[in-house]
């Protein structure tokens, strides 16, 4: 080839080519360098494809699937490696003379182009069917897990294979080689001096510096066409999760597929062989959070926002003092039932809490660690509008019912846990809502129609249809803080109002009597001394019961949380402490 390239380059680009006989030359020198192009295509070209003709019909691809566990040891990868070493040195050969003309790099982009569809043509049926295989025996979760593993092995047999055909400088760069300009004229000043400071072995990259012989390798792996192959390769795990994905409606298994897709994913990005992987679960990765945005928002939806409340779900105080009795109950039982009832008890707490509030908090809990926290941060501002609304209303329903100290015992216990719960995540519970505002409409349109003489249709900004509209609409913006909204809703509640209304009540009436007919002579009998005393003494038990019962109430309710932060310890220390010293000191 060194002899050919020389006559080439003398008779048909130097100064050989002036007389007749030079002329001659250069056409047998064309001839011979056709004829060298041809038997570099036909031992390396032929012999890929014989080859993988002869292992499809061996294995008989793709009507008989070939098992992924003996895939390594078959004639896919043993057959390929056997003729790898005669096509690596060839190869080298054309990698060498690139530069020198077209023909080398056209011959060498149809060997990797042939080597690429060959080796997807081969593996291409049995990771698809290996797919299948694994979503049938170990469900969406464990298939993903184990299809990872199985892709990213295959990513690395794969580039250890390219690397013994084109081991060396990287291909695309040669598909790019006309984009620096007459590259490929050997006549070109620029491309003498690369020759002359270089030596044949020794390129030089388009970024400008020297190929590294320790970083050839890894070039090598960059190459475009091959990692479009592998990307073929890993697109049957997309379209088999992705299949899954978008029937589920199952939460937790979504969480779980972002949870067992990322860790992969950073386990793939770890090394170059299987970038192709991390790439294909990244756009699983996408549309799984897709999904599971749209399912958390439909609970939210389903669970918060259009909650009814049955008269069970209302049922307070009543149902937490059933899960006191419980509670003592289970106290009379042994040291060992107790750890076993632990996890049975904290339930029980939760199944104590408002049902929305309750499924808020669930939902956020599980999607918190697998979605954007952009994303999250919008999640929770709707869900957490929509629960607090349904705290309000729910409170406003046991006031009716049961009275003001219950409705404000109710809101006050739930809006704490809230409070507290969200601490955790976070984050700012804040944003602009924008409303258009049609109020000067009326007016807009009445001046409209009073100007008869503009023009309806001018296309300028002076238009009347332009002015009509942008009269008419107008855009309020308000920023809404939760967290603000939340601690305002704690300080409305009127306890220390109600509960002396509730103790003192018989008191209180006897004050309203007297003060009624106090020009009457009903009077004499309302304030006389042994009324009087009895009014007073039932005041004074029904203060030390009511206040003594307020109290344990509170101390109840501090005890049922699960985290017991800094709001419900100042509140239980400021309330339930200080009501229950009043009883017993009465």
């Amino acid at each position: 080839l060194d002899e050919v390239d020389d006559a080439v380059d003398f008779f048909v680009r130097g100064e050989g080519n002036v007389s007749a006989e030079g002329v001659e030359y250069a056409k047998r020198a064309l001839a011979l360098h056709e004829a060298c192009i041809f038997l570099i295509k036909e031992a390396v070209v032929d012999r890929i494809q014989q080859a993988t003709a002869d292992v499809t019909a061996a294995l008989n691809i793709p009507k008989q699937i070939l098992p992924a566990d003996k895939l390594e040891a078959s004639l896919v990868y043993t057959r390929f490696h056997g003729i790898s070493s005669r096509s690596r040195m060839l190869l080298s050969l054309l990698i060498e003379r690139v530069d020198k003309s077209n023909q080398y790099r056209d011959l060498l982009l149809l060997c990797r182009n042939t080597f690429c569809s060959s080796r997807e043509s081969l593996l291409r049926h049995t990771v698809r069917a290996h797919m299948d295989t694994l979503k049938m025996q170990h469900g969406l979760v464990g298939m993903t897990r184990l299809a990872c593993v199985f892709l990213m092995r295959i990513c690395v047999i794969e580039g250890a294979l390219y690397l013994d055909f084109f081991g060396g400088r990287k291909l695309s760069d040669i598909e790019n080689v006309n984009d620096d300009g007459d590259s490929n004229d050997p006549d070109s000043p620029k491309k003498d001096e690369e020759n002359n400071n270089n030596g044949p072995l020794t390129k030089i990259s388009k970024s400008g510096t020297k190929n590294d012989p320790s970083k050839q390798n890894t070039s090598a792996l960059e190459d475009k066409a091959f990692l479009v192959m592998l990307d073929s390769l890993c697109s049957p795990l997309h379209r088999t999760v992705r299949r899954g994905v978008v029937l589920l409606n199952d939460l937790d298994t979504l969480c779980q597929i972002v949870s067992v897709l990322r860790e992969e994913r950073s386990t793939a990005n770890a090394s170059l062989d299987t970038r192709a992987v991390a790439r294909t679960i990244s756009g699983i990765i996408e549309d799984s959070q897709e999904r599971l945005i749209f399912v958390s928002q439909f609970l939210l939806q389903k669970e918060a926002v259009r909650f009814r409340p049955t008269a069970e779900d209302l049922n307070y105080p009543e149902k937490l003092l059933l899960l006191k009795e419980n509670s003592q109950g289970d106290f009379n039982t042994t040291n060992e039932q107790q750890q076993e009832d632990a996890v049975k008890a904290q339930l029980k707490v939760y199944e104590s809490w408002f049902p929305p509030m309750r499924s808020v908090l669930r939902v956020l809990s599980k999607i918190f660690r697998v979605v954007e926290p952009r994303v999250f941060e919008d999640i929770a501002f709707q869900a957490v509008q929509a629960c607090t609304n349904c705290l309000k209303d729910a409170a406003q329903h046991i006031l009716e019912n049961k009275g003001v100290i219950h409705s404000d015992l109710f809101l006050v216990k739930h809006l704490l846990i809230l409070r507290e719960q969200l601490s955790p995540f976070d984050i700012e519970l804040r944003a602009v809502e924008r409303l258009l505002d049609f109020s000067e409409a009326g007016k807009a349109v009445t001046t409209f129609l009073a100007n008869r003489n503009q023009q309806i249709f001018y296309m300028t900004t002076e238009s009347a249809l332009v002015t009509l509209l942008r009269e008419s609409v107008s855009v309020k913006e308000s920023s809404v803080d939760l967290k603000r909204d939340l601690d305002d809703a704690l300080r409305n509640t009127c306890i220390i109002e109600h509960a002396p209304v509730r103790s003192a009540g018989l008191l209180l009436d006897l004050i309203a009597q007297w003060k009624s007919s106090a020009s009457d002579s009903k009077s004499q009998s309302v304030m006389g001394a042994e009324n009087v005393k009895n009014v007073l003494l039932k005041t004074k038990k029904s203060k030390k019961m009511k206040w003594r019962k307020l109290g344990i109430k509170w101390e109840f309710i501090w005890k049922a949380q699960p985290h017991k932060g800094y709001y419900s310890s100042l509140l239980y220390g400021r309330y339930a402490g200080h009501w229950m010293n009043v009883g017993d000191t009465l």
